[in-house]
C-alpha cells in the first residue's frame, strides 16, 4: 500500500478517522506514530499528506492536508470480453494499478453467459480490488466500470456516443501491424478492445473496425487473455507519456 486512499464522506474538519484495513497497514506495517507524515489521496481527487495524531489498538486518526490541483486521469480505457470470473477477480487491482480510465465488460460470442451471473461484477466486490490497485499504484481515480452483456446493441445503439473521439485499438492475433508501429499522436483518448480467450469471430472484428477500430498484434505467440491485457496496458502506458 503506497498510498492510504480516503473516502470524501471520510474527512470531517480536516481530519480522518480510520478502523479498517488501512489503520492495521498503518499500524504494523508502516510502523507510524504520532506525527508520521503519510501519503494520502482522496478518491476521485487530490493528493496531499495526512498526519498521524493518534493509534489506538483498533484505529488511526489522520490530520489531512490535499493539494489543489487534481492529478491526471488516466487516458486508456479498455473494452474487454468479459473473462471467467476467477480470471477476472485477478485482473481487478491489475487494471485499476496500470492505469485506465473506463472498463467496459462486453459480452463476445465466445463468453459464456453464465459469466454476467457471477458476484466478480458486482460494485460491492470489484471496488475494492480496484481501490487496491489504486493505492499499490498511488492514483485516485476509481475505473468507471461499465456491464454490457450484449454485444451488437451496444455497438450499435451506445457505442459512438461514449467512444466517438477516441483512438480506438483492436488487439487480435491476425492484426499485421504491431502496437509499436501505430501512431500516438497527441490523441483525446485511447479505447483499447480485447477479446476472450477463444478470439474475436469475423463478425465481431467487422464490426468493430466498422467503428474505427485498427487492428493490432502481438506477434506469434498465442497469449491468454489476462496476459496480454496487461502486457498491452503497460506498452500503452509508456508510449502515452511520452507524447
Amino acid at each position: 500500500m503506497n498510498l492510504i486512499l480516503l473516502y470524501p464522506n471520510e474527512i470531517e474538519r480536516e481530519r480522518a478517522v480510520l478502523c479498517d484495513e488501512r489503520a492495521r497497514h498503518i499500524r504494523k506495517v508502516l510502523k507510524a506514530g504520532p506525527g508520521k507524515v503519510l501519503r494520502v489521496g482522496l478518491l476521485n481527487g487530490p493528493f496531499g499528506s495526512g498526519t498521524v495524531e493518534s493509534v489506538e489498538s483498533g484505529s488511526v486518526v489522520l490530520s489531512c492536508a490535499f493539494e489543489n490541483e487534481l492529478p491526471p486521469v488516466p487516458r486508456v480505457d479498455l473494452l474487454l470480453a468479459m473473462p471467467r470470473p476467477k480470471v477476472l477477480k485477478r485482473l481487478w487491482a491489475q487494471l485499476a494499478a496500470l492505469g485506465v480510465g473506463k472498463i467496459i465488460l462486453l459480452r463476445a460470442e465466445k463468453v459464456e453467459r453464465f459469466y454476467f451471473d457471477s458476484h466478480v461484477i458486482e460494485p460491492d466486490f470489484y471496488t475494492k480490488l480496484l481501490i487496491e490497485g489504486l493505492q499499490q499504484a498511488r492514483c485516485t481515480h476509481l475505473p468507471e466500470v461499465l456491464i454490457r452483456p450484449l454485444f451488437k446493441p451496444f455497438m450499435e445503439d451506445a457505442f459512438d456516443g461514449l467512444f466517438g473521439q477516441h483512438r480506438k485499438l483492436l488487439a487480435d492475433p491476425s492484426g499485421k501491424k504491431r502496437l509499436g508501429d501505430l501512431e500516438l499522436t497527441e490523441p483525446p483518448r485511447v479505447l483499447l478492445a480485447i477479446g476472450p480467450e477463444g478470439g474475436w469471430t469475423s463478425y465481431e472484428l467487422e464490426i468493430l473496425q466498422s467503428h474505427g477500430f485498427e487492428l493490432f498484434g502481438m506477434g506469434s505467440r498465442i497469449l491468454r487473455m489476462d496476459t496480454a491485457t496487461i502486457g498491452i496496458l503497460g506498452v500503452l502506458a509508456e508510449k502515452m507519456t511520452s507524447i
